[in-house]
């Protein structure tokens, strides 16, 4: 095979490879070959988590261990079949991003150097209102991977009593990430909420392992669950996505019955196709769904009756409204919880679905 190019026909599409032997990941020396012949391996699988979503492009063109880099607008010179969908930042201006609707899409971005994807929660069909609450939980420096498996178990006992049916996977790196599939009813300002509601209800009941506080120097040596995922703008590596590392890990979906014993290492780019020709994707129901966040935005209303009201967004984004000062605190200052301190266990809530 050409080391200068080679046309791939993916989807009825003919997609011409650049360098297919260019190795991207160190650890074993797979190519972007191989990286292409991974997601054409777990195809429907990626595309549950991409299909009919923009996608800002995150390319690394020397492989996995060098400099990348974030491209929101479609490169010119772009195939005539590639679908797009304009998005509108927080900061008033546009883009016409990536859409993906087929494997012949995921192949191109593969050659431009696209490792993993990064979908926004919405679907081009209606950007306004997503169907995907995101709960990312981010390991803060010293917290080991056990501690993010306890609080991934928890995060599933709120949204059952909530009603709610959450899908685990390994972000591909230290944390984990677990989405719920909901019906496109609510704004990111309320999708936000009911995430931050989630994240200080995790705190609540595990204070020692988990925080839902932004700033980092209240952080701690805990789980943060990042309630900030869901505000507009914001992405998170799509399922099945390959991340950027040597080993080229996996952001892989699980059971629930494998979180508890997980070891992310073990799921990467040579793993994973075994695994999903023996399970299958194991996120195959997750579609026939949708869910209700009325639950969770009745506890956001509780907590901010009991003290607790809007937490700070992220730094790109202008003052919100009810917005508290977007400044780290002084030292020495405690962060008041007095909602997470009164509020008692919910009972569960029957019926989630709408």
């Amino acid at each position: 095979m050409s080391d200068a190019f080679t046309l791939l026909e993916v989807a009825g599409r003919q997609v011409r490879i650049s360098r297919p032997e260019k190795v991207f990941f160190s650890a074993r020396g797979e190519t972007k070959l191989d990286l292409i012949e991974y997601y054409l391996a777990v195809g429907e699988g990626v595309l549950r988590g991409v299909r009919e979503r923009p996608c800002a492009l995150k390319r690394y063109p020397d492989g996995a261990e060098g400099a990348f880099f974030f491209q929101k607008r479609v490169p010119a010179g772009a195939p005539e079949w590639l679908q797009t969908a304009e998005v509108t930042f927080p900061s008033g201006r546009s883009a016409n991003e990536f859409c993906p609707v087929d494997l012949a899409h995921v192949v191109w971005a593969v050659n431009l150097g696209c490792l993993d994807f990064n979908p926004h929660p919405v679907r081009r069909s209606d950007l306004s209102h997503p169907d995907e609450l995101r709960i990312d939980l981010d390991p803060q420096p010293g917290v080991r991977f056990p501690t993010v498996r306890k609080v991934a178990l928890c995060v599933r006992e709120v949204l059952e009593e909530h009603g709610l049916v959450g899908y685990p996977k390994t972000s591909g790196g230290r944390g984990m990430h677990i989405y719920v599939r909901i019906a496109p009813r609510w704004d990111f300002t309320q999708v936000r909420h009911a995430a931050l509601a989630l994240a200080r209800e995790v705190e609540r009941r595990m204070p020692r392992e988990a925080t839902s506080a932004w700033w980092k120097k209240e952080r701690g040596r805990r789980v943060f669950v990042d309630f900030n995922q869901n505000a507009k703008d914001r992405t998170i590596a799509s399922v099945y996505s390959v991340r950027a590392n040597p080993e080229a890990r996996v952001s892989c979906p699980l059971r629930w019955d494998e979180v508890a014993d997980v070891e992310p290492e073990a799921l990467t780019l040579a793993t994973v196709p075994r695994r999903y020709k023996k399970l299958g994707d194991v996120w195959g129901e997750m579609d026939a769904r949708a869910f209700t966040l009325d639950s969770l935005l009745e506890l956001f209303e509780q907590q901010k009756a009991a003290g607790l009201g809007e937490a700070p967004f992220p730094p790109h984004f202008d003052k919100q409204k009810d917005e508290p000062l977007r400044a780290p605190p002084r030292e020495g200052a405690l962060r008041a919880k007095p909602a997470l301190a009164a509020r008692g266990r919910r009972q569960p809530r029957r019926g989630g679905s709408r």
